[in-house]
């Protein structure tokens, strides 16, 4: 009997060194145990293994019983104890925010211009962003990182090494992958309680009209004239606001575009698409790798201010940054009486 003990006492040690679970101990203890019995119920008497494990079964029975109703009453004697101090149920999460999406947003929380209803306001929010290159790139981030609920990206592009000077949203490893599935990427890592609709093709004015509509805000960070003066009407004509930037070389410019509510729409500040080669590309004049992220990230700036109501936005004012010599000025801008974009739009409403 003390051999068994013994045993039972050597695999219990062992168990607990090597830190197996509670039940798996006791399993092992009631293997050796059934073993026990097995033997005596097998094995003759007087046979040497059942005089060093005792002389009769039954005291071995009568040991796995006591065990087994000692167990029985702790296991009842718990149950009892749990239902006469039932645990409190966990507190249902309330308001729109997880407690991890608090911390998050906690340094926009604490800004009195921001606080919480403007955060739930980003959270409600549905942006759409025109193009994934270097203006898109920080406005997206910034966007993500910020908590806007709901973010569209439209370009019909693919990553290219040459993109990784200033498109800083993708990466060397996804050279070749459609932009608006890279920027997913991103943002997706930066944040995941946000919603990210990405849309791979080219912009035609069918497909703004049908997009833009699902959207509060539109930022258009395109490289081409010809989107620019279609997003611009799309957007006049559904009374969308419009945060347009543009950038060459060393130079930005930034405006919000807002004719629904008295201001200028982009073709009250340039009614005349500039001839070409006169304002050159990205791809034909250079640009320097930082001036997409100024630019961008006071696109994704604008954004927040307009849809918390934050400060003063760049609504009816133009804004032009000259990064070579670190110049910025801000100058108005006003409403034409003969735009044909948005007094057209004036008067059909």
């Amino acid at each position: 009997m003390i051999l068994v003990l013994g045993l039972a006492a050597i695999l219990w040690g062992l168990c607990a060194a090597l830190r197996a679970p509670r039940g798996l101990r006791f399993g092992l203890i009631g293997m050796l145990w059934a073993g026990v019995i097995g033997l005596h119920a097998t094995l003759p008497d007087g046979h040497p293994l059942r005089l060093a494990t005792g002389t009769d079964a039954r005291i071995w029975v009568m040991l796995g019983l006591l065990a087994a109703l000692t167990f029985a009453y702790r296991h009842g004697l718990r149950a009892l104890r749990n239902r006469a101090n039932p645990k409190p149920a966990e507190p249902e999460a309330k308001g729109p925010f997880r407690p991890v999406e608090l911390d998050r947003y906690a340094r926009h929380i604490m800004l009195r211009e921001i606080g919480g209803p403007g955060q739930r306001k980003l959270k409600d929010s549905k942006v759409l962003v025109i193009g994934a290159g270097g203006l898109g790139s920080p406005a997206l981030l910034y966007l993500a990182g910020a908590g806007v609920g709901t973010i569209g990206v439209v370009d019909d592009d693919v990553v290219d090494g040459s993109n990784l000077q200033r498109q800083i949203i993708h990466a060397d490893q996804r050279i070749g992958m459609p932009k608006v599935f890279s920027a997913e990427t991103a943002m997706r890592a930066l944040n995941p309680f946000i919603e990210v609709r990405p849309y791979n093709r080219r912009l035609t004015e069918t497909d703004a009209t049908a997009l833009f509509a699902d959207y509060d805000l539109i930022l258009d960070g395109t490289d081409n004239f010809d989107t620019r003066y279609m997003a611009n009407r799309v957007a006049a004509r559904l009374g969308k606001p419009l945060i347009s930037g543009a950038i060459t070389q060393w130079e930005g410019q930034l405006s919000l575009f807002d004719p629904a509510h008295g201001t200028p729409c982009y073709a009250c500040v340039f009614p005349t698409r500039p001839a070409p080669g006169m304002v050159p590309t990205c791809a034909e004049a250079g640009v320097a790798a930082p001036l997409p992220g100024v630019i961008g990230s006071m696109m994704a700036m604008e954004a927040v201010k307009h849809i918390t109501g934050a400060g003063e936005t760049l609504r009816g004012r133009l804004m032009i940054h000259d990064a070579l010599y670190a110049e910025t000025r801000v100058i108005a801008i006003k409403r034409r009486s003969d735009c044909a974009v948005c007094n057209a739009k004036a008067m059909h409403t």
